[in-house]
C-alpha cells in the first residue's frame, strides 16, 4: 500500500478518556493497514483535548457536548480516505478487523454497500452480538485473555448493518448527507442513517462475523438529555424502527446474498398500520409537543 490511509476512523468522544486511550491503542496495534484516526472531542474536560493534541491525532472540538450526529459531520471535514469507518470510543478492535472489511469491499462491484463489524459484549443485543465478558472498565479489562480467545466464538455473517462499528464509502456518506442533526444528541441516529442509505439505493447491508470489536458499553447515554428518537424515526419514515428492522433490513438474520434486495412484504402492511396508530397515540400522549433539543447537555 501507498502512504494514503485505507480507512478514516471517526470516533466521537465525550469525557471518556480512559476508554478512548484503549480504543486508539487497539487500532494502532491490531490493524493490518494504515488508517487515519479522527476524534471529535465533546467538552474534553477530562483531559481528552490535551491528550489528542499530545498524540497528534486529527480532531475536531466543541466546548459543549453537541452529541453524536454533529460530531460525525464535523469529523467528515477532515476525512482523507475513501472509506469512513465509525467506531465508538468504548470499543476495542480485534486483530483481523480491517482485513475482513477490506476483503469484503474488494469483492463488491460498486460502492453501494453498508458493512458492520460484530460486537462482543456482556449484554445480548438481538442476533448481531457475541455474548462474552472480558471486563466492564479499563481497570478490569482482560485484554490478553480476550486476544487469546476471541476467535473461539462461532458466528456467521448477518443481515442489516446498522450500529457501529460500520463503514461506508465517502461518496455514499455525502449522497445521504451524513448523520441527521435533528436527532441530536443521537438517539435513533443509527437506524435513521441506515434508512437514508436504503432510500438512496443501498441494498448490500451486511454484518461481518470476522470483523470483531469488544464493546465495553459505558452507556454515555445515561449522562445526557435524550431526544425522542423513536417518535422522530416514526414520523420521518412512516414506520417504527422495529418495522424497518424486521421487514426491510431483517437485522440479525443469517446473511443470504441473493435476498439482500428484497424486503419482506408479508405482514408489513399490518405493521405499517400499527405504526400509524402508534404515531397518533404518541403525539396525543405528548400533547403535540414534539421536542427537538437544541442542546444535548444534561
Amino acid at each position: 500500500m501507498n502512504s494514503s490511509p485505507l480507512f478514516s476512523i471517526l470516533i466521537p468522544s465525550w469525557n471518556n478518556l480512559p476508554y478512548l486511550k484503549i480504543c486508539v491503542e487497539s487500532i494502532r496495534k491490531n490493524s493490518a493497514f494504515k488508517h487515519q484516526i479522527i476524534v471529535h472531542v465533546n467538552e474534553g474536560t477530562d483531559g481528552t483535548l490535551q491528550w489528542v493534541k499530545e498524540q497528534n491525532i486529527c480532531h475536531t472540538y466543541t466546548q459543549e457536548n453537541v452529541g453524536v450526529c454533529l460530531a460525525m459531520n464535523k469529523m467528515r471535514t477532515l476525512v482523507e480516505a475513501d472509506y469512513i469507518f465509525y467506531l465508538n470510543d468504548d470499543m476495542y478492535v480485534l486483530p483481523g478487523w480491517d482485513n475482513a472489511l477490506w476483503n469484503e469491499i474488494q469483492c463488491l462491484p460498486d460502492n453501494l454497500f453498508f458493512l458492520s463489524g460484530t460486537m462482543m459484549q456482556h449484554s445480548w443485543k438481538l442476533d448481531v452480538c457475541i455474548p462474552c465478558d472480558y471486563g466492564h472498565t479499563p481497570d478490569d479489562f482482560q485484554e490478553e485473555r480476550l486476544l487469546r480467545e476471541f476467535q473461539k466464538y462461532d458466528k456467521a455473517d448477518w443481515r442489516g448493518a446498522t450500529w457501529p462499528p460500520n463503514i461506508v464509502h465517502r461518496d455514499v456518506w455525502d449522497m445521504v448527507g451524513g448523520y441527521s442533526i435533528e436527532l441530536t444528541p443521537g438517539m435513533y441516529s443509527d437506524p435513521d442513517f441506515t434508512a437514508k442509505l436504503w432510500v438512496a439505493g443501498v441494498r448490500y447491508m451486511k454484518g461481518l462475523a470476522n470483523c470483531r470489536v469488544y464493546h465495553f458499553e459505558t452507556k454515555s447515554t445515561t449522562r445526557v438529555r435524550k431526544n425522542n428518537g423513536s417518535l422522530q424515526f416514526l414520523l420521518k419514515w412512516g414506520m417504527t424502527n422495529s418495522t424497518f428492522r424486521r421487514h426491510i433490513t431483517r437485522l440479525g438474520k443469517p446473511f443470504e446474498q441473493e435476498q439482500t434486495m428484497v424486503p419482506n412484504m408479508i405482514g408489513m402492511k399490518k405493521d405499517l398500520w400499527r405504526s400509524r396508530i402508534k404515531a397518533v397515540w404518541m403525539l396525543i400522549a405528548k400533547g403535540f409537543g414534539l421536542a427537538f433539543p437544541l442542546s444535548s447537555q444534561s
